[in-house]
């Protein structure tokens, strides 16, 4: 078996002359391999969503306001629910199976991590997140201010919805799934699952029919796609795990959720 130099040099080395023409797993490597080299992986996607959606639908319904009623101090509340249970079932399984199908991935494990960003690129997109929600709050309370209710429990649920659910949609099913030649396609499928997961929320408060006749559910879908092209053009799955943080903050802090 030759010996393989990594990306940079192996390059190196074919414009000397050296290498007459890289071997199959190396550009498999460099270029990243199609589904259809792993058959299985599409199957495991199938599964891993169809398990994902059929738990957390009984846990919206049921589980959670269980939960509300047996643990009455919210912080305590928030860090069961979101703390433990939810990273769980969302961000562990994600994880152990991005680092599994490492190859398939279009964005490897270490790469997502720790791949340097420059965050100042970024800003334009958080001074527009911050515009869009207090327009949005003065409209709905007719002045900008704070939330009493936000405290210590909400801020639990920051922290743990971006991560969660960016690990999930983005790091995991987004990075599993994504193609080049149909780029656009897979981010609007990434979309229609994260808005998915929304579902038994708004059917269990009631708002179902209300986020789709006042059109809440095309922000959802917006911001799906915001998130998976930060992360795809970053490389690095902090980016979108940042910004879905700071959009839940200034929701909670700003529109009394």
């Amino acid at each position: 078996m030759r010996r393989y130099y990594g990306p940079r040099r192996e390059a190196e080395r074919r414009e000397a002359g050296l290498i007459v023409r890289p071997s199959k797993a190396i550009e498999q490597t460099e270029k990243g391999r199609d589904s259809r080299d792993c058959p299985y992986l599409l199957y495991v996607l199938i599964i891993y969503v169809v398990v994902l959606y059929g738990i957390w639908t009984p846990w919206e319904f049921w589980v959670k306001p269980f939960l509300d009623v047996v643990i009455p101090n919210k912080l305590i509340g928030q860090v069961v629910k979101s703390g433990i249970i939810k990273n769980l079932v969302w961000t562990v399984p994600a994880v152990l199976l991005i680092r599994y199908f490492q190859s398939d991935m279009h964005i490897v494990w270490r790469e997502m991590i720790h791949t340097k960003v420059n965050w100042l690129k970024y800003l334009p997109v958080f001074a527009g997140f911050t515009t869009y929600i207090m327009i949005g709050a003065v409209i709905k309370n007719g002045s900008l201010a704070l939330s009493e209710e936000f405290g210590v429990d909400k801020l639990i649920v920051v922290l743990f919805v971006g991560l969660t659910e960016e690990m999930v949609f983005r790091g995991w099913l987004l990075n599993a799934t994504i193609r080049e030649e149909k780029k656009w396609a897979y981010i609007f499928l990434n979309a229609v699952m994260f808005l998915a997961i929304h579902f038994p929320v708004w059917i269990h408060t009631g708002t179902f029919i209300n986020n789709f006749v006042g059109l809440g559910f095309l922000e959802i879908l917006a911001l799906s796609v915001i998130f998976s092209v930060a992360f795809l053009k970053s490389r690095s799955i902090f980016v979108p795990i940042a910004l879905h943080m700071y959009w839940d903050l200034l929701v909670f802090l700003l529109f009394n959720a």
